[in-house]
């Protein structure tokens, strides 16, 4: 069965500090009543790392702990202390509630910033930056699966270092299979500029945990003209209400059905969190589309 969980970014929630962010209970009441009955933890520390009081909470809520993120640079050789702290505080976040994904993602870089989108365009790292940035990857996808028990996937995010196709591609044939999977983000990779569901079809045998995003072709095809930051993007309205976009929703279904996928999908519609949508609004209208379409778990 496939079940239709939401997170934490569809309430504008990308850092635990952002003085912008909603009360972590109220995103927790909201998901509920929009007819979730599954969350992800957000970044850490935005929800209470204290196992009995986000456990009292999720009960409250009627809510399961479906996996976590961890947005750090692992692209940057000097900050392996913050991604490690990321991953650790993480995956003993998730192990605490029997969450089962560790979603990996390389955040943005100056570097790639300005090319989200151009793929022909962005900066490649050298054969031996690409081969340590791998193996930090390696690291920590080791450290979840082995020491946690944790089913482990790389998303692939506009403006990181595993963005387009080729990379993530790479990646995946340069790491075991056993100790990283896929987190597919349709809308990321329509975002890159390829076509999710081919992408679905060819490696639907790695990947463990959805994303499911839209994304808003006149936005997009604006923000990539523009060179425009990621974050402006989503203030703009690149990730559109599920069923807006041109993310192929009944196809994205049709693929997982033809590969008999079990398990959650996540909803992830990342906006900022000062603008003038209402996220409990468009958490149902994204469930009730879902449903529209054949997803009996949403």
């Amino acid at each position: 069965m496939i079940k239709i969980g939401n997170a934490p970014c569809s309430w504008g929630v990308e850092f635990a500090d952002d003085p912008r962010n909603p009360a972590w209970r109220r995103v927790l009441q909201e998901n509920a009543a929009a007819g979730y009955s599954g969350i992800e933890l957000g970044p850490v520390g935005f929800m209470p790392e204290d196992p009995a009081i986000l456990a009292e909470a999720l009960d409250e809520f009627g809510q399961e702990l479906v996996g976590g993120v961890v947005f750090r640079p692992f692209h940057n050789a000097a900050k392996w202390d913050d991604v490690m702290d990321g991953a650790v505080r993480t995956c003993k976040a998730l192990q605490a509630h029997g969450a089962k994904h560790l979603v990996l993602i390389d955040s943005i870089s100056p570097r790639r910033a300005p090319t989200a989108g151009r793929a022909g365009e962005a900066e490649q790292m050298d054969s031996a930056e690409w081969a340590a940035f791998r193996d930090r990857i390696a690291s920590i996808a080791r450290l979840g699966a082995e020491d946690y028990g944790l089913t482990v996937g790389i998303h692939a995010h506009a403006a990181g270092f595993i963005d387009f196709e080729p990379e993530l591609e790479r990646l995946l044939d340069e790491v075991d299979e056993s100790i990283l999977k896929i987190c597919f983000d349709t809308g990321h990779h329509s975002y890159a500029g390829f076509d999710p569901v081919a992408f679905m079809k060819r490696h639907m045998s790695r990947i463990s945990y959805m994303h499911f995003k839209d994304i808003d072709p006149k936005v997009k095809a604006e923000v990539v003209a523009n060179r425009t930051d990621f974050y402006e993007a989503c203030g703009q309205g690149i990730f559109c209400n599920l069923g807006d976009g041109d993310v192929d929703f009944p196809k994205v279904r049709q693929v997982l059905l033809d590969h008999g996928f079990e398990g959650w999908c996540t909803v992830e519609q990342d906006c900022d969190p000062s603008g003038d949508t209402s996220p409990i609004d468009d958490a149902k209208l994204n469930r009730s589309y879902l449903k529209s379409i054949g997803f009996e778990g949403a």
